[in-house]
């Protein structure tokens, strides 16, 4: 896989993360339910979405990094040791910023 795919395949996913923390953000300002019983739901579903949320965020912030490496030039150089790092590492983890050795 080329730095090119992975760039489009980082950004495809960058697009699908924003979408969906819009959609968890529009659901945690919806308005409990008017019965009580149903409220305990609410609340749980409520703490789910925003778990669900921040780890969007998180996500896309590695994503965003490694799209800043990829113009930068420094995408596949290991922020530890300062190896490439190997293209199949890249391909099954595209925001890896470690070696497998310095990863472990």
């Amino acid at each position: 896989m080329t730095t090119d795919q992975i760039a489009a395949t980082l950004r495809a996913r960058l697009n699908e993360l924003h979408a969906e923390i819009a959609r968890l953000e529009q659901a945690t300002i919806q308005p409990l339910s008017a019965k009580f019983a149903d409220q305990a739901n609410d609340l749980e579903e409520l703490a789910t979405n925003e778990g669900l949320e921040v780890q969007h965020i998180h996500e896309a912030e590695q994503i965003l990094a490694a799209l800043e490496r990829i113009e930068t030039g420094n995408y596949g150089v290991c922020s530890n040791c300062g190896a490439d790092i190997v293209p199949a590492r890249l391909a099954a983890l595209p925001t890896a910023t470690r070696c497998i050795n310095c990863a472990a």
